[in-house]
């Protein structure tokens, strides 16, 4: 795990990559908030005003300069402040390393973007009920910060995009959230997922490929050909060659669906859900100078490795879909997408 906050990366066609970058500025930063700009050691800006800085960003774009904005955000119209750092790279920039094409990262340190501790009562402690608060907490936050990323206005520049806990833009189905401009395209994260690790590329060098040329690349590979997954599942441990063109051959709406059914969170989750709701409002309630004499209370540390494993193994997901024909599949950070896609192929029949 990352000791930073969450990365959010978006693909955009290059024509259209500033005018990405400055409609997710203008949805992410605060206003009146001090905005830093780099494009090089000496192409640098510091300013109050987004017009300002784009005008330097549309001047100098290009070849091998990148743009690199640091202001503060406010995630989910909450009432915390944190270090937003937002990127931009040209094509000839990404050929070289990739990083984008758009990046955003909330939070400079690990705990500035996750909750360290949570409130808790005097009575019996519950490791799955406060790690379960502790997802409540951020998970909003990840879903609306990718979309204010990748679906700032209703342009529909963007067809994709993720987040992740760790680092790069790595396969969608091991990432924790992704975002599809158009839902019919959601077998995009599978067929992406299953050419980047078959071929060992960069998703964020292949992420805007048609998906008709996507499928044109499974097909080509060889009959049997598989890749391997990151499952505790010995039957979820590999995805087939042919397990993806049958998803792609299917009715979007039916993947869709199956997608949403397996999206139902398990037993153990069940369990822990009533006991974390009752610390969330313990925490609303010690956050409200308005909520008069609340209960004794003390705060505990959820950054511990029984906390996390059980995120791991237990965060839910939520499929999300969106007004604008879009859909977002999410779960907390800790967890990847990989779960939920096994399960929706196996009640699909589809796992081989």
């Amino acid at each position: 795990m990352s000791n930073s906050g969450p990365q959010f990366f978006a693909w955009c066609d290059e024509p259209q990559r500033i005018d990405g970058f400055a409609a997710a500025l203008s949805a992410l930063i605060i206003p009146g908030y001090t905005i830093s700009l780099m494009m090089g050691a000496s192409l640098t800006c510091r300013t109050f005003f987004i017009d300002e800085a784009l005008a330097m960003v549309r001047a100098h774009f290009g070849g091998l300069k990148s743009a690199h904005i640091g202001s503060s955000v406010r995630p989910n119209d909450s009432k915390r402040v944190m270090r937003l750092s937002l990127g931009c790279y040209p094509e000839e920039s990404e050929r070289r390393h990739p990083y984008g094409p758009l990046e955003a990262k909330a939070g400079e340190r690990k705990w500035d973007f996750y909750p360290y501790e949570i409130p808790v009562g005097r009575g019996p402690r519950s490791v799955e009920a406060e790690a379960a608060a502790a997802y409540h907490v951020v998970q909003g936050d990840i879903e609306d910060l990718l979309l204010r990323l990748c679906a700032p206005d209703a342009s529909g520049r963007v067809p994709t995009g993720a987040c992740t806990g760790e680092e790069d833009w790595i396969a969608p189905v091991e990432m924790c959230a992704t975002y599809n401009a158009n839902a019919a395209e959601l077998a995009r994260d599978l067929a992406l997922s299953w050419v980047s690790l078959h071929h060992k590329e960069s998703v964020s060098r292949i992420a805007g490929t048609p998906l008709s040329a996507l499928h044109a690349r499974v097909d080509a590979a060889p009959r049997g050909a598989r890749v391997p997954m990151n499952s505790s599942s010995e039957l979820a441990g590999s995805l087939s060659r042919e397990t993806v063109l049958k998803v792609l051959a299917m009715p979007p709406a039916t993947l869709l669906d199956a997608l949403e059914a397996a999206a139902v969170p398990d037993e153990a989750w069940r369990a822990a859900e009533p006991q974390a709701r009752e610390l969330l409002e313990l925490r609303r309630q010690l956050d409200d100078e308005a909520a008069g004499e609340v209960p004794p209370a003390f705060w505990v540390d959820v950054t511990t490795r029984e906390h996390a494993r059980f995120l791991e193994e237990h965060a839910p997901f939520h499929v999300r879909r969106l007004p604008s024909g879009g859909v977002v599949l999410a779960t907390h950070p800790y967890r990847t997408l990989w779960p939920l896609w096994a399960d929706a192929l196996f009640v699909l029949g589809l796992m081989s």
